[in-house]
């Protein structure tokens, strides 16, 4: 009796520890599946309606919407500036650049900053038009660029602007931006791309 008794106390536990390992392995792949899944899936965060709509970013790709509220807010942030805020305006700049171009950027800017620094030369921008390409990562603008000079208005041209971008991740970042050149070949001076 002591015998069979054994016996099966024995396929007992020899049963409990096969149910055991098939447990095991069956959570190993579902975990090894949703890691996987987690991988190769696209990233989707969903942003406060900010416009017309409620706005997504994608790893897949930037959405029109998105490229167009932000090239519109960078405009105003680059375009936008006087001697009173050079340094906050650089440092903004570099900030939503891209780290491969900073060093180009800042080299650019710098040269603004110090053609400006001292000076009583303001500007600042207003928007006409925007073509967005969200496939070349690429925007431009074009509008009225008003020069200030003490506290008259010395000269209001129309402009184009090219801003160009890098995603990577879910992070859109500034690689270059300036002005496009008119028929005649003329830039501004003081360009940054």
């Amino acid at each position: 009796m002591d015998l069979s008794y054994q016996h099966s106390h024995h396929q007992r536990i020899l049963r409990q520890r096969n149910l055991l390992f098939a447990a095991v392995a069956a959570l190993g792949a579902f975990s090894l599946l949703l890691l996987t899944m987690t991988l190769f899936r696209g990233r989707e965060i969903v942003l406060q309606p900010v416009l017309r709509s409620p706005l997504t970013i994608s790893s897949s790709g930037v959405s029109r919407d998105y490229l167009e509220m932000i090239t519109r807010d960078v405009v105003v942030l680059t375009l936008d500036r006087n001697p009173q805020n050079l340094e906050y305006w650089m440092e903004s700049v570099l900030a939503i650049a891209s780290p491969r171009a900073q060093g180009k950027l800042k080299a650019d800017l710098m040269r603004i900053v110090e053609e400006q620094r001292g000076s009583s030369i303001s500007q600042f921008f207003t928007i006409q038009s925007m073509t967005i390409d969200t496939k070349a990562l690429s925007s431009e603008v074009t509008g009225e660029l008003h020069t200030i000079v003490g506290s008259k208005v010395v000269s209001k041209q129309l402009r184009t602007f090219r801003y160009r971008w890098e995603y990577a991740g879910l992070t859109l970042r500034l690689i270059g931006f300036g002005m496009v050149e008119d028929e005649k070949g003329h830039r501004e001076k003081g360009r940054a791309s």
